[in-house]
């Protein structure tokens, strides 16, 4: 009786255990309430994975869901011992990274970086997006760590795990640091955002780009504003996104955009026009990742899409599940980022013929890395022997 009540609301009927838990949540008010998320993307808030003890909210009748407050942006500072993090993946072009922030204010419902905050013994959802961390010393430890003797210069990628110009950095400011740093020491840096607030560092960028020192990746996930607001409710809009790209080709920035992630059933069909609007605003070159469904994302996404898409939920996930082995996620190197089978292969040649089309297949200049000039290693630690 259950299930034909939800398969009444959601238009779905649950097809497997990941389905029945979905339809449980519907039916049990695990969501918070709307007016306690408002502007934020996940639509619940589960105990990280690592807790000793999972906690929900349950009504005691004493009417005290009135007197929960809204979820409100709180940011903490992080401490860090270094920097710039390594990294050995194969499937990435990039051996090192920075993340000025652990969490982000965008609240992108598929971002896989949430799992992320189980380690600071917060949920990957809501959580995610509202308890924040800044780590406002990691423009002095990069310079102490371009200071060291033996340091070779690779490139840096920025944006790859959170967004560096989520709303936070506004106030923050660590991103800026972190650039003038690198262009000081003429370090090579690869960005990659949604936010248009990019604009806000194209003076320095501006110099970077004269020494080709930088290269920028601007992720359009959809044109569809309504979808956009919903999917990833506090970043830019995509028109607004379209218009930073024309912006950074303009000044001489090498500027890429990124068709990620794709949803199959959701948003793919955009994929040629996202393309097309991407290079008549000056883009240089394209990629594309598959939606990625790891660990915590896999409810929180699907809880959205019943949300959001009820009458879609079978079908987005049964493809999604058909380029990933039958499941909502497969993390294997060669696979994660593009899947496999017949549907992730018709997406692969769409994309390729797409770029060809709009001539977005052009490799980008390799970033120098013979300017590098070590920072004067003023408050690097000394040895003691």
């Amino acid at each position: 009786m259950r299930e034909q009540s939800l398969a009444g609301q959601a238009a779905f009927a649950p097809a497997n255990t990941a389905d029945i838990a979905d339809a449980m949540i519907v039916s049990s008010g695990l969501r918070v309430e709307v007016d306690r998320r408002r502007g934020r993307g996940a639509g619940l808030n589960p105990t990280g994975r690592f807790e000793p003890l999972q906690r929900e909210t349950v009504d005691d009748g004493w009417q005290t869901w009135e007197e929960l407050p809204p979820f409100k942006t709180e940011v903490q500072v992080e401490k860090p011992r270094t920097a710039i993090t390594r990294n050995e993946s194969p499937d990435l072009s990039f051996d090192r990274s920075i993340n000025p922030y652990r969490g982000c204010e965008h609240g992108c419902i598929y971002c896989f970086a949430r799992p992320t905050h189980a380690y600071m013994g917060l949920s990957a959802g809501l959580d995610f997006e509202t308890k924040l961390f800044a780590k406002p010393d990691a423009v002095k430890l990069l310079e102490r760590e371009l200071a060291k003797p033996g340091y070779k210069v690779r490139v840096i990628a920025i944006g790859t795990n959170t967004d560096p110009y989520q709303p936070i950095e506004k106030e923050w400011r660590i991103m800026r640091g972190i650039l003038e740093v690198l262009n000081k020491a003429n370090h090579p840096v690869s960005i990659v955002t949604k936010s248009a607030m990019i604009l806000r560092d194209l003076d320095i960028l501006q110099e970077m780009a004269a020494k080709n020192l930088v290269r920028v990746g601007i992720s359009v996930t959809t044109l569809d504003r309504k979808l956009a607001r919903t999917m990833e409710p506090r970043a830019a809009t995509p028109p607004r996104r379209l218009e930073t790209i024309r912006t950074l080709a303009e000044a001489g920035i090498q500027t890429a955009v990124m068709a990620a992630p794709l949803i199959p059933a959701l948003n793919d069909h955009e994929l040629e026009r996202i393309l097309e609007s991407a290079k008549a605003a000056g883009a240089a070159e394209a990629s594309y990742v598959i939606l990625r469904l790891p660990l915590e994302v896999s409810p929180l996404f699907r809880d959205w899409l019943l949300q959001h898409y009820p009458d879609r939920y079978r079908h987005v996930m049964s493809l999604v599940r058909s380029m990933r082995g039958g499941k909502d996620y497969d993390a294997e190197f060669g696979k994660r980022m593009k899947g496999a089978g017949p549907y992730a292969w018709q997406i692969a040649r769409r994309f390729e013929m797409a770029a060809r089309r709009f001539e977005l297949t052009r490799r980008s200049v390799p970033l120098r890395d013979d300017l590098f000039v070590p920072p004067d290693g003023s408050g690097v630690q000394l040895s003691l022997l």
